[in-house]
């Protein structure tokens, strides 16, 4: 008698199935006699996509991730595969990350019309972008710069950059380009330096989340986990943790491994303060989440 099916649930998105099926077909190559199937579920976050207009920030961090804790608490599915920028920073009862597989390009990348750079944006042009974070950045690097909601996929967000004439660009991550790739004809796709800009506490990483007592799932999603990449994604959700952050607060972090050792970068605006607060600390890969902690205090202090 053959093993029931490994469900893997997914959001319908065109990113997200890519990712999820990135994430089946590395457990069919390491678990070839098991069966690795998507379920795609709904969440309040698609719902909130779909509106018309610009309904703000979503309400909380696990707008986008509540339905799939609740779908593998009750047994619908056995494993969820989230971009783990999505996650809340707090551990949820009965789940765990069983695995954080090696990290796409972390960094935004700014997408222009043809013969423009981030060097050459006219003044005061017109950047669209949904994020406090990526707008906080961009005007402390040009204040003369305009931001501009926008939402949707990426090939949406494309689309509408080409639609309007007004709009000299967009921000969009690197590694949903580098899964999905999108036409960009016409377009110049420019990768903003980690210095430029800090991405989101785990952007470009993946996070695979199953129940705390499914021993023989947890044993094989753990053949996809990255040491590096657990670390330092630790130390950039540990700094967000420490500043009390969420999706209304504009913040960054990056968190390089090299060898043994970790260097995180953090950027936040912290109250009415217009002016960011930014720093930096190292440390060895096992200390990740006291790296984040140390740097949030240091920022907050």
């Amino acid at each position: 008698m053959s093993a029931a099916p490994v469900r893997i649930g997914t959001r319908g998105s065109a990113l997200a199935l890519a990712q999820a099926g990135m994430v089946r077909d590395a457990l069919a190559a390491k678990w070839p006699a098991h069966d690795f199937v998507l379920e795609i579920l709904k969440t309040q976050g698609d719902a909130w996509s779909a509106r018309p207009g610009d309904p703000g920030p979503p309400p909380d961090k696990g707008f986008f991730t509540r339905e799939f804790e609740e779908a593998l608490r009750a047994g619908t599915i056995d494993l969820a595969v989230h971009s783990l920028k999505d996650l809340p920073t707090e551990e949820t009862p009965g789940l765990v990350l069983a695995a954080i597989p090696r990290r796409a390009d972390a960094r935004d990348v700014l997408v222009l019309r043809a013969g423009l750079s981030h060097a050459d944006l006219p003044p005061d042009a017109t950047v669209a972008t949904g994020s406090s974070r990526r707008a906080s950045q961009l005007r402390a690097l040009r204040p003369d710069l305009r931001t501009v909601p926008i939402r949707g996929n990426i090939d949406t967000r494309l689309r509408k950059l080409r639609e309007n004439p007004g709009w000299a660009a967009t921000v969009l991550a690197a590694a949903g380009l580098e899964r999905l790739r999108p036409d960009v004809s016409g377009l110049a796709v420019v990768p903003l330096d980690y210095s430029l800009m800090l991405p989101a506490p785990g952007q470009g990483a993946l996070a695979l989340q199953l129940r705390e007592d499914d021993r023989d799932n947890r044993f094989r999603a753990a053949a996809l986990d990255h040491v590096p990449t657990r670390a330092a994604v630790t130390a950039e959700r540990a700094f967000l943790q420490g500043l009390g952050g969420g999706c209304r607060t504009p913040v960054g972090a990056h968190a390089a491994p090299e060898g043994d050792g970790l260097t995180l970068r953090g950027i936040a605006w912290i109250g009415d303060d217009p002016a960011p607060r930014s720093g930096a600390v190292s440390g060895p890969l096992e200390s990740a989440a006291a790296l984040g902690a140390a740097l949030a205090e240091e920022i907050l202090g």
